[in-house]
C-alpha cells in the first residue's frame, strides 16, 4: 500500500506558485495538523493556484475563483496529510461542506416537493427520516464533484441535471434506509425513532418504495442513459447486498472479500454512482469520470469499515442506537472478521448465537482485544490512500481539498 503524503497533496506545495492573481478574504487554513480553522483573522490575503505542471490530460487548467456567501471564505491548503498516521484536530461535515453550502439549501427546499404532496402519510414518513440529523454527505459529494469537474470544461456554475442529481441519490439513500430500518428491525435511526415505528412496517415499506419509484421517474427524465445505467444498477446492488447479508448471519468462515463486496453493494455502490454521474454531467472525459467512481467506491468502503469500528467503540448515545447491533444479529464486519483468525473461542460463542448469559458482552471484548479493531482501522486507512490518489487528476480548487478533507474526516472518527 502506497502512503499518500505532502508530496501527493500538497496544495500550496511544488506543483503551486502564488502570484496574486485573486484575492481571498477569511481564508479557511488546513495545516499540517489536519487543522480546519479560520487563518491570518480577518485581513485579507492574494493567493493564486497556478499549476507548474498537469496530473492529468488537461493541459492547463485556469483555477475559476472559489466563491461561497459572496466570495468570503475559501481554504487555503492541505499540506502534509498523511493518511497512515492521520490524527488531526476535529473537522465537522458542515465545515467540509462549506463550499456548497448554497447548493445543499437549494436541495433541502427541493425534497419534499419532489416526493410530492398527493399522499400526507408517505409525507409525513419522509419527513421523518429528511429531518433525523443526516449529514446530506452523499448530495454534498455530488456537488463537490460537480464543481471540481467543471473546471476541467471552465465553467463556472452548474447545470440542472447536477442539482437533479444530487436530489435522486439523497431520495434514493433516504428510501434504502427506510427499507433498512425494516429489515433490521431498528427502533432508532440517528437517535430518532425510525418510520417502521412510528407508521407501522406497510407505510414504512410503501414509503420506501414509493421513494425509489419517484426517484427512477426523474432519473428517467434526466435523458442520459449511462447515468440511468449507472444509478439503476445501485438499486439492484442494494437488493443484493441484503441477500448476501441474510445469506451469512452467524457464519464465522465469511472471507474480508465476501465482506468488502456487501459493504461496496450496501454503502460504496451509491457514492461511487454519485461522484462518476457529477463527472459526467460535468462533460468530463471518460478517465477523469472513472477516477471518481474510484474515488467515490473507496471512499465508500472505507466510511463503511469506519461505521463498524464505531459500533464496538462507541455508546449507543454516540451511535445514536444500541452498540454492536449488527454482531448481536450475526452480521459479521471487518472488526469480527479479523478477530476470528487470532481467537478460536470467538467463533463458538458467534455460532452459539449469543445463547449464554453474558456471551454478547464476551464477544466483543475478544473483538477488542485480539487485534480485530486495529485491523479494521488499517483496512480503512488503505482504502482512504486509494480514494485520494483518485483525485489527482483533478484541478487544484477548493472543492478538490474538500474532496479529499472529507477523507480525512471519515478517518479522525476513529483517531
Amino acid at each position: 500500500m502506497m502512503s499518500v503524503t505532502s508530496k501527493s497533496i500538497d496544495f500550496f506545495g511544488k506543483n503551486m506558485v502564488c502570484c496574486g492573481c485573486y484575492t481571498v478574504r477569511n481564508y479557511a487554513k488546513v495545516n499540517s495538523k489536519g487543522l480546519w480553522g479560520r487563518g491570518h483573522g480577518g485581513g485579507s490575503k492574494s493567493l493564486c493556484c497556478k499549476r507548474r505542471s498537469t496530473q492529468c490530460r488537461v493541459s492547463s487548467m485556469k483555477i475559476v475563483q472559489p466563491t461561497l456567501n459572496d466570495g468570503t471564505q475559501a481554504i487555503q491548503g492541505l499540506p502534509g496529510l498523511d493518511l497512515k498516521n492521520y490524527s488531526g484536530s476535529p473537522i465537522s461535515p458542515a465545515q467540509l461542506f462549506d463550499v456548497v453550502a448554497d447548493d445543499l439549501q437549494t436541495l433541502n427546499e427541493n425534497l419534499q416537493s419532489i416526493v410530492g404532496s398527493e399522499n400526507p402519510v408517505l409525507m409525513s414518513a419522509a419527513e421523518q427520516i429528511f429531518s433525523a440529523g443526516g449529514k446530506r454527505m452523499r448530495p454534498a459529494l455530488v456537488f463537490l464533484v460537480s464543481r471540481a469537474t467543471t473546471e476541467l470544461l471552465g465553467l463556472n456554475e452548474l447545470t440542472v441535471k447536477h442539482q437533479r442529481l444530487a436530489e435522486i441519490i439523497e431520495m434514493i439513500h433516504t428510501a434504502s434506509l427506510i427499507h433498512d430500518d425494516v429489515l433490521d428491525e431498528s427502533d432508532l435511526r440517528r437517535g430518532k425513532e425510525t418510520v417502521h415505528q412510528l407508521f407501522g412496517t406497510r407505510v414504512a415499506v410503501l414509503a420506501g418504495d414509493f421513494m425509489f419509484a419517484q426517484s427512477s421517474w426523474y432519473l428517467a427524465n434526466l435523458e442520459n442513459i449511462e447515468v440511468i445505467k449507472l444509478i439503476s444498477q445501485v438499486i439492484k446492488d442494494f437488493a443484493s447486498g441484503e441477500i448476501k447479508q441474510a445469506s451469512s448471519l452467524f457464519d464465522c468462515d465469511v472471507r474480508l472479500d465476501e465482506y468488502l463486496i456487501k459493504s461496496f453493494y450496501k454503502t460504496a455502490s451509491l457514492i461511487a454512482a454519485s461522484t462518476k454521474g457529477a463527472a459526467i454531467f460535468s462533460g468530463a472525459d471518460s478517465s477523469i469520470s472513472e477516477k471518481m467512481y474510484e474515488y467515490g467506491k473507496n471512499l465508500g468502503l472505507s466510511f463503511q469499515v469506519v461505521d463498524d469500528i464505531l459500533d464496538f467503540t462507541q455508546s449507543a448515545e454516540q451511535l445514536g442506537k444500541p452498540a454492536a447491533t449488527d454482531l448481536s444479529k450475526g452480521n459479521l464486519t471487518a472488526p469480527v472478521i479479523f478477530a476470528l483468525e487470532k481467537e478460536p473461542k470467538l467463533r463458538d460463542i458467534i455460532e452459539s448465537e449469543f445463547s449464554e448469559t453474558g456471551s454478547l458482552d464476551e464477544a466483543i471484548e475478544l473483538v477488542k482485544n485480539c487485534g480485530g479493531i486495529e485491523r479494521a482501522r488499517e483496512l480503512a486507512k488503505e482504502k482512504a490512500d486509494l480514494a485520494i490518489q483518485n483525485l489527482q487528476c483533478l484541478p487544484q480548487s477548493v472543492f478538490r481539498l474538500a474532496l479529499e478533507a472529507m477523507v480525512a474526516y471519515n478517518l479522525q472518527r476513529i483517531a
